[in-house]
């Protein structure tokens, strides 16, 4: 099983930036802590870092011809004019788990593409990845009724 995960806007600077909101667990460690289970759960997943919503949108296509079998994805700064990624991910074949560190709704934010992911993860600090990448590959090894 393949997995994609795309960090968008500004998640580079996890544990930097805001860690009075995003706390301190650094993107590298955030990466380092994301591979491991990905190995525990057998899966190998890819993670890209962009600050440009159209790198995310090639990389996603790219993944969707490549088979991969599920998104995973922090829109971060595409949250709020993410038209292209959310159009984007209306026209792959997987599936994909949005997902946030904080509660956004609780935050006042809405999120533009969130009606084109099976669901939304948020508010769980970097468990929220952990959480999302373990739904993702029950739902995805889930026998098909």
């Amino acid at each position: 099983m393949k997995l994609l995960l795309i960090q968008g806007a500004n998640m580079e600077y996890l544990g930097r930036r805001q860690p009075e909101l995003y706390g301190t667990v650094t993107a590298k460690e955030l990466d380092a802590l994301l591979r491991r289970q990905a190995r525990a759960l057998d899966v190998e997943l890819d993670i890209v870092y962009t600050n440009m919503e159209g790198e995310a949108v090639s990389a996603i296509y790219r993944a969707d011809r490549a088979n991969v079998d599920g998104i995973l994805f922090n829109p971060a700064g595409f949250l709020h004019a993410g038209h292209a990624l959310r159009d984007c991910l209306r026209s792959i074949r997987a599936p994909a788990i949005e997902i946030h560190i904080t509660n956004i709704e609780k935050r006042g934010f809405h999120s533009i593409t969130a009606e084109a992911s099976i669901c939304m993860i948020a508010g769980f600090g970097v468990d929220s990845y952990v959480l999302a990448l373990d739904a993702m590959v029950s739902r995805l090894r889930r026998p098909k009724a």
